[in-house]
């Protein structure tokens, strides 16, 4: 059965997934200085680990802000260039099994998208993302990968860092548990530990892009919300979306390879036969 192959390009990482029979195979993650440096990798290394020739690849399909650099197809494939709004809705759609959902693409920043299955709809976006966790644990405490960010995160309390509606008021708030916070970094105590900041980071970071998509649920009346991107991969990320879950009755979906939605897209806009543009050889 021919494959097509879909690749999500960033600017120092690319994402790949095989697509054989709409079903998806083998997806990983290459990082390299450029690009296009990255692409080929992702591309080379998908091809050495599957055992696959170039005859096996009947189709490629690109996006991402990575895909403006590549000018001509991949070793002589037929290559598709697909807007990248487009792709993230439909992977996301895909990996959740939805008909309909708010797709969240949380990357160096985030992107909300509408998607219905028939079109997709990029609804906003903020500035607070990967680059934001990465940004401020650089200078609040001098760690800038982040692998050692998750890892510094661990044990860390949250009541050292964040001022919570608990610790303003005792009447009790309607939908509001004393829990909940007031006031990201609010209370930050001389005695936070690395393991408090790093989880005040993650902790601002994910509040800050789950009210975000609780925002636009309710332009259309919309309750479930796909998380997609790496982030998806912070092993906090499910317990502080699942209490916005609780609190504003939204359904927040992390599928299984949620990093790799928008490569998924990509192939999937071309077997459902969306439009996309063709990338000819030079």
């Amino acid at each position: 059965m021919p494959i097509i192959v879909g690749i999500d390009i960033g600017g120092s990482t690319t994402k790949i997934a095989g697509f054989n029979d709409r079903s998806m195979f083998s997806p990983m993650l290459v990082k390299a200085n450029d690009p296009l440096a990255s692409v080929y990798g992702a591309f080379g290394k998908f091809v050495s680990v599957n055992g696959l020739s170039l005859d096996n690849i009947e189709r490629i399909m690109v996006t991402g802000v990575g895909s403006s650099f590549l000018k001509e197809n991949l070793f002589g494939i037929p290559t598709g260039k697909v807007d990248e709004f487009v792709a993230t809705g439909m992977g996301g759609l895909h990996l959740s099994k939805l008909q309909k959902a708010i797709i969240v693409s949380m990357g160096t920043g985030t992107a909300f998208i509408r998607a219905d299955g028939k079109s997709e709809k990029h609804m906003g976006g903020t500035g607070v993302g990967g680059g934001t966790l990465l940004g401020l644990s650089n200078r609040m405490l001098n760690i800038r990968h982040f692998d050692d960010i998750i890892e510094t995160s661990q044990g860390g309390n949250l009541a050292n860092v964040d001022l919570s509606i608990g610790d303003i008021t005792r009447d009790v708030l309607k939908g509001l548990p004393p829990e909940t916070t007031a006031s990201n970094f609010g209370k930050i105590s001389d005695l936070a530990t690395k393991a408090d900041i790093a989880y005040g980071i993650i902790n601002l970071v994910f509040q800050t892009i789950g009210m975000m998509a609780v925002f636009v649920t309710r332009i259309d009346q919309i309750k479930d919300v796909v998380l997609t991107g790496n982030l998806t991969n912070v092993h906090q990320c499910r317990e502080i979306f699942s209490q916005l879950s609780q609190l504003y009755d939204v359904n927040f979906h992390i599928p299984e390879h949620a990093e790799y939605a928008t490569a998924t897209g990509a192939a999937v806009s071309f077997i459902e036969g969306r439009q996309f543009v063709e990338i000819q050889k030079q």
